[in-house]
């Protein structure tokens, strides 16, 4: 590479870096659009459940196939990207596998990155299959139409790309090699393959290798930006997704700390209701349960943007199964949406307008109240997101707020509220089973 390559290669690296950093920290932002939440306790636990769960991938194994076929992708996301360390610095200073110092170890790293590397373009292959003619039915659901559906695929045409580029690009330094070109560096177990296929010419080999170099770098700086808008945002967001993960008993619910704030103002003889309202210093009563985005958890909007849409939340979901509206996917996806809707209105403006939406234009009652709360979406998802906790919080506000749950609720509560039980029994009647 001479000087001017060098020179602009450093610009597309430095842009390509900049605006992830941009977008990145844009998310940072959106996710604290949630209200504050504490969870920063049981730390070890956190950090054993990321090392599990997000390094580990311990809850993919529930189904060996696709897991292992994903730890082929993932293993070479990670470890590949050793390799692009050297692309980096023979980009900015103009060497040719610099590392190459590191002798037989650097003959195994190479090696290693091939093996990988044809590994994830069978994994992707086989995902693209199993979505595209197989169709599994947890990919065709409704909320995968449109864009969802074509991010996926998207995704797979890069890492094929990216990996195809980086074995031709190989398998053309191999030959270049051999024919005294470059210096001998690097084992070549996959695409020395390729040995009898490439052109002999020199030249148009050299052409080869570094259209290829680019190839693979270039297509790297834009899949790390085309994170942003896509799902496959997980494979950096969770690892803090399972470290800040609800950890067990999973069954158990918050306290609404603005409902304890009533019932504590109720308790206290000395207190004055009327002082909060008028103390204009004061900050507005805390709303029950969640409207919109900024009244749930951050941890909630960090749990929609880690979703890998795969789906499994939905395929366990015993709601969705017996042909109920409800998927805790699309409750998920929704969030995401929103969330990014009222991010852009931020970005245009410098603050949120109120622009007289909320979640509810997003996810229907219908959806809300056919959740049976059993938790199998939560249980199911690998990356330890939480639906449930998202339909709890929008089913509190329907009922405190708004006065709007199913008139067989509704029963229930007035029954509470005058007789002390669920059911339509006086208290003085409730023991009259026992004179039969």
């Amino acid at each position: 590479m001479n000087y001017i390559d060098n020179i602009l290669f450093a610009i597309i690296l430095a842009a390509g870096i900049g605006y992830f950093a941009y977008n990145l920290r844009k998310t940072i932002r959106n996710i604290k659009l949630g209200r504050p939440y504490n969870r920063s306790d049981r730390k070890n636990e956190r950090w054993r459940n990321m090392l599990l769960k997000a390094f580990g991938q311990k809850k993919m194994f529930k189904r060996p196939i696709p897991a292992l076929l994903h730890l082929a992708v993932y293993l070479g996301f990670i470890i590949i990207n050793i390799e692009v360390v050297e692309i980096i610095i023979d980009g900015l200073f103009g060497t040719h596998r610099v590392l190459k110092f590191m002798g037989g170890f650097y003959n195994f790293l190479i090696a290693s990155f091939e093996i990988l590397a044809i590994l994830v373009i069978i994994a992707v292959t086989l995902f693209w299959i199993r979505r595209n003619v197989i169709k599994l039915w947890r990919f065709q659901m409704p909320e995968m139409k449109g864009w969802p559906k074509k991010d996926a695929n998207l995704i797979l045409y890069f890492e094929f790309v990216l990996m195809s580029a980086f074995l031709i690009m190989d398998g053309a330094d191999n030959k270049l090699q051999h024919l005294n070109v470059y210096q001998k560096a690097g084992s070549f177990p996959v695409s020395h393959w390729l040995y009898n296929i490439l052109p002999n010419n020199p030249h148009t080999l050299e052409i080869i290798e570094q259209s290829m170099w680019w190839v693979h770098i270039v297509g790297i700086l834009i899949f790390l930006n085309y994170l942003y808008i896509s799902k496959h945002y997980h494979i950096l967001l969770a690892f803090p997704n399972t470290f800040y993960a609800k950890l067990p008993p999973l069954g158990k619910l918050d306290v609404l700390e603005s409902v304890k704030k009533e019932v504590e103002l109720m308790l206290d003889p000395n207190a004055d209701p009327y002082a909060a309202t008028e103390n204009t210093e004061e900050e507005p009563t805390e709303r029950f349960g969640a409207k919109d985005i900024f009244d749930l958890k951050w941890v909630n909007i960090l749990n929609a943007y880690t979703c890998t849409e795969c789906g499994r939340c939905s395929d366990v979901c015993p709601a969705n199964s017996t042909g109920k509206k409800l998927s805790p996917r699309k409750i998920m996806m929704d969030v995401r949406d929103r969330t990014e809707e009222v991010g852009k209105i931020i970005d245009k403006k410098g603050k949120f307008e109120d622009d007289g939406k909320s979640l509810f234009d997003y996810i229907s009652k219908e959806e809300i109240w056919a959740c049976t709360t059993c938790n199998a979406c939560v249980e199911e998802c690998p990356v330890e997101n939480d639906p449930l906790d998202i339909i709890v919080q929008l089913r509190q506000y329907l009922v405190m707020e708004e006065s709007a749950a199913p008139s067989e609720l509704n029963m229930m509560f007035t029954n509470i509220e005058n007789n002390g039980a669920p059911w339509q029994y006086s208290q003085a009647d409730r023991l009259n089973w026992a004179n039969e």
